[in-house]
């Protein structure tokens, strides 16, 4: 494992991310980005009228929970099949299985047909979305990872800002089915984007698979089974909520520690560390997420337009704050923007909590809101350069499926919690959205007390 000092900024010599040798596979990177986003956002607007339109209604739960599952088990083989062989292989099926899936949900005919479908879709998006984070390593000099890891943070924000919208106008005026079937005619020229820069990294050589590989394959299972249960179980109700969600938890708790870096549970020094303040921040932000537009619209009467464009100032504020980490000079110590991105998060969001008190005026929680979301943007791009710097070449491809599984199975784990909490009772009241919010400001408090672990020594 590599303990090299913060990058220097870039010199006037050194390339950017628009030079020549660069241009075609950042546009080609941050366009595929862009669809994942896109895709995975505008499913949830669409999905309700597909259910009705293939009387699907029982099998939607598992129209998320199964794309989810698939795509835990995507992400570990793509992390061993690019340490083995370099990520063009694992790009190029991934984009097979992506744009498979999306025909094959796109023409369905019945809801199972639809389930397969996004099942194959999620393998695909896995299986992408970790070979990008290696190409990076590979293909970029240092200095630029964190510009480079900033516009795939933008990549997610500006889906998230007019995806649900476009996709609700694509329902409505060309049939659901095309929220599927589009997506592939931009994947391919995007891919086809990347593959020309590609050929200077790594990737015909076969090396012998990672020692434990086989094992990985099988707690990736065990995790993914696991998550799906997760997912279905925070969509009932009563005692069988109650029973999936525990099922579930149990089988994260053996698994998934088995998937990440040793030394996670105990917050070890380093990449353990580094992992679990993206999941950490995942789930505290997720967790607040859900519920702020709940709590705007019943207890301070907004609409639901209003309510979900305060979400869209903490997106505006992520990308913010993306931008800012990626051209501020390089950090004395790689504890700073983790630690203040934490920070950001935990007093954004404890300000949003004040607004369940109706004296406190509805513009305090969109600052508080806009600071979280600053916090996530100086955060997740800064841990993404950390995964890197601190791999060695052969280990990039497992760390990155570490550092997204992190954040896909905390941010999991929380949303099914926080459904279970707010369905508890009758209806959701001031105390129930409190609870969850203060909860969510504990996870990012417990992160900024550890962001100093993520050096490798003495704490920062």
């Amino acid at each position: 494992m590599t303990t090299t000092s913060p990058p220097t900024a870039p010199a006037a010599s050194e390339p950017g991310l628009f030079s020549p040798r660069l241009r075609a596979m950042t546009v080609g990177s941050v366009a595929l980005i862009s669809l994942l986003a896109f895709e995975a956002l505008a499913v949830g607007t669409a999905m309700p009228t597909v259910a009705r339109s293939l009387d699907g209604l029982a099998l939607y739960g598992i129209a998320f929970g199964g794309p989810f599952a698939i795509g835990v088990l995507a992400m570990v083989a793509s992390g061993i099949w690019c340490d083995a062989r370099g990520p063009r292989v694992p790009m190029w099926h991934g984009l097979v299985w992506f744009v498979l899936g999306l025909v094959i949900a796109g023409s369905a005919t019945t809801m199972g047909v639809l389930v397969a479908g996004r099942i194959v879709q999620g393998f695909g998006s896995g299986l992408l979305s970790v070979a990008l984070y290696v190409i990076v390593g590979q293909a970029y000099p240092e200095v630029l990872h964190r510009r480079i890891f900033a516009a795939f943070a933008a990549a997610w924000v500006v889906p998230s800002l007019v995806g649900p919208a476009l996709a609700g106008l694509i329902v409505e005026y060309f049939g659901w089915r095309w929220v599927f079937l589009a997506v592939p005619v931009v994947a391919v020229p995007a891919v086809l984007l990347i593959h020309p820069g590609l050929r200077a990294v790594g990737g015909a050589t076969i090396t012998a698979l990672p020692v434990g590989a086989a094992a990985r394959i099988g707690w990736a299972c065990g995790a993914g089974v696991s998550a799906a249960l997760l997912h279905v179980g925070g969509q009932q109700h009563g005692g069988t909520a109650v029973g999936l969600v525990a099922l579930a938890l149990a089988g994260l708790l053996v698994c998934a520690p088995r998937l990440l870096p040793a030394g996670f549970l105990r917050a070890g020094r380093g990449l353990p560390t580094v992992v679990g303040l993206r999941g950490l921040a995942s789930a505290a932000f997720v967790g607040a997420e859900v519920v702020i537009p709940l709590m705007l619209s019943r207890e301070r009467g907004l609409s639901p337009t209003a309510a979900g464009l305060v979400l869209t100032t903490g997106a505006v504020a992520w990308s913010v704050g993306s931008w800012v980490q990626g051209r501020m000079p390089a950090p004395r110590s790689r504890a700073t923007l983790p630690r203040a991105g934490l920070t950001c998060i935990a007093a954004g969001t404890a300000v949003v909590t004040l607004v369940v008190a109706p004296a406190v005026p509805v513009w305090v929680g969109i600052l508080g809101w806009a600071g979280a979301g600053v916090g996530m943007g100086l955060l997740y791009p800064s841990l993404s350069v950390l995964t890197l710097e601190l791999s060695a070449p052969g280990e990039q491809g497992r760390n990155s499926s570490s550092l997204q599984l992190g954040d896909s199975l905390f941010a999991a784990t929380v949303l099914a919690l926080t459904g279970a909490v707010l369905a508890a009772g009758a209806a959701p009241g001031p105390a129930s959205y409190a609870g969850t919010l203060a909860v969510a400001t504990g996870l990012a408090v417990l992160g900024v007390a550890l962001a100093g672990r993520v050096v490798p020594g003495p704490a920062a």
